[in-house]
């Protein structure tokens, strides 16, 4: 950030949306790694290849119930010829010795078992009788031995290849193999892998902490009655919401009446809990834009290098903009314009790459597309600005949702995409190719 003295001079400045971008994530920095259990570690990122310690599956073993054979003893086997063998035991998903399986002998076997020694291939037991025959049947070709411990005896209908149905031993991933790199983002498979290998907790940088608020005190919560002059606090729930669809831990706070001192005391409350401070409300040169009030003197109070600087930025709509650190351990803190479109907007192109900057992903930015507009009049747009218009699409082609009012919650509800209208295009004709932001 720039020294308070150079602040001052900046205030007239017009900031580029890449500045500006590029300012928030030259300040904030990755968080720490930790170590954390499987399940605490959901939504978070490794900071380090994890390596298999042991082959999975540990073992060759079954994917069918059925009968663990040698290949030679159902060889040719059919309906009208079945093959007899003798059943020598149960293998059990789990069971710490199995049968061995000899010449004219068959071992039955659940899936997940081990395959015994002895045996070469797995029939399934839909290729059998089912292990129901006590003996040689008039018809089939008797192979069975008749050791001590046989159960019974199965007819197989249907012959089998070595190894058919059999998972090999390391056939998912191999002990020394790389099972996740580095920058992985554990969701439930990943974590399901994790375990597999014998993984109980991993080591990753932990999901950023977010604060929201909102400020203006003719917000309410919504289920209460509307008085006159009053509306519903909507930005805070889409901002918390938006700030956990980033993968943050988002902790919504109140509306802050406008009232200088109640704000900063709110914030500064909320610091002990927040890696990260949105608010929404206040930034523009209003009367009672106390955000700005409240917040511009944090630079003469704060020690050299916290301070938050509000600026003008070449867009629209999101105009007015906050932004620095705060607090002794100078978390930033990221001021949004009160309209709602305003807010969103500006979350997606400043607020949701700090978040994943925290996070320690390489790739912050939503993905972006080219599309071809789809309207039936031109789109215009301010000289000097660059306009994000919100937009539905589908099959490359964009087409404008609302108007360019920031008050215009409905259509950004309808919304998946932005189209951008860069700073020197005032006017885009219908069919012409357009970058598009893909928000969902």
């Amino acid at each position: 950030m720039s020294s308070a003295a150079t602040r001052a001079t900046d205030r007239d400045h017009l900031w580029s949306v890449t500045e500006h971008l590029e300012d928030v994530l030259a300040t904030v920095r990755p968080l720490e790694p930790i170590e954390l259990q499987l399940l605490d570690a959901q939504g978070c990122v490794l900071v380090e290849d994890v390596t298999v310690p042991v082959s999975l599956p540990p073992f060759d073993n079954s994917s069918m119930d059925g009968y663990a054979v040698r290949v030679a003893d159902v060889a040719g086997a059919s309906e009208e010829f079945p093959a007899v063998l003798t059943v020598v035991g149960d293998v059990a998903a789990g069971a710490a010795e199995q049968p061995h399986v000899g010449p004219g002998e068959a071992a039955r076997i659940m899936t997940g078992a081990p395959l015994p020694p002895g045996a070469e291939t797995v029939v399934p037991v839909e290729w059998t009788d089912g292990g129901l025959g006590e003996g040689p049947v008039s018809g089939m070709r008797a192979r069975s031995a008749s050791p001590d411990d046989a159960t019974g005896q199965v007819a197989v209908h249907r012959g089998a290849e070595a190894r058919a149905h059999v998972r090999a031993k390391g056939s998912d991933v191999k002990a020394g193999e790389r099972a996740l790199a580095a920058g992985t983002v554990l969701g439930p498979p990943q974590l399901g892998l994790l375990a597999a290998i014998g993984r109980a907790s991993v080591r990753v940088r932990p999901r950023p902490r977010v604060v929201v608020l909102s400020t203006g005190s003719e917000l309410i919560p919504p289920g209460e009655q509307l008085g006159t002059g009053q509306i519903y606090d909507s930005n805070s729930f889409a901002l918390t919401a938006a700030a956990r669809d980033a993968g943050a831990i988002a902790y919504r706070v109140g509306a802050v009446a406008d009232d200088a001192e109640t704000l900063r005391s709110t914030i500064d409350d909320q610091l002990v809990r927040a890696d990260l401070v949105v608010t929404t409300g206040g930034v523009s040169v209003g009367a009672y834009d106390v955000v700005k009030e409240a917040l511009e003197s944090v630079a003469d109070e704060d020690e050299e290098g916290a301070g938050i600087e509000f600026r003008k930025l070449a867009m629209q709509p999101g105009k007015p903009q906050g932004f620095g650190t705060i607090g002794p351990d100078h978390i930033p803190l990221l001021a949004l314009p009160g309209n709602p479109v305003s807010s969103y907007v500006s979350f997606e192109l400043f607020v949701r790459p700090a978040i994943r900057t925290l996070m320690g992903l390489e790739d912050v930015h939503r993905p972006t597309t080219t599309a071809t507009l789809r309207a039936p009049k031109a789109l215009t747009s301010p000289a000097g600005r660059r306009q994000f218009l919100r937009g539905t699409y589908a099959d490359g082609q964009v087409t404008p949702v609302g108007g360019a009012g920031s008050h215009l919650v409905a259509a950004l509800a309808q919304a998946d995409a932005l189209i951008v209208v860069p700073e020197d295009t005032e006017s885009v004709e219908p069919g012409t190719e357009v970058e598009v932001v893909l928000l969902g």
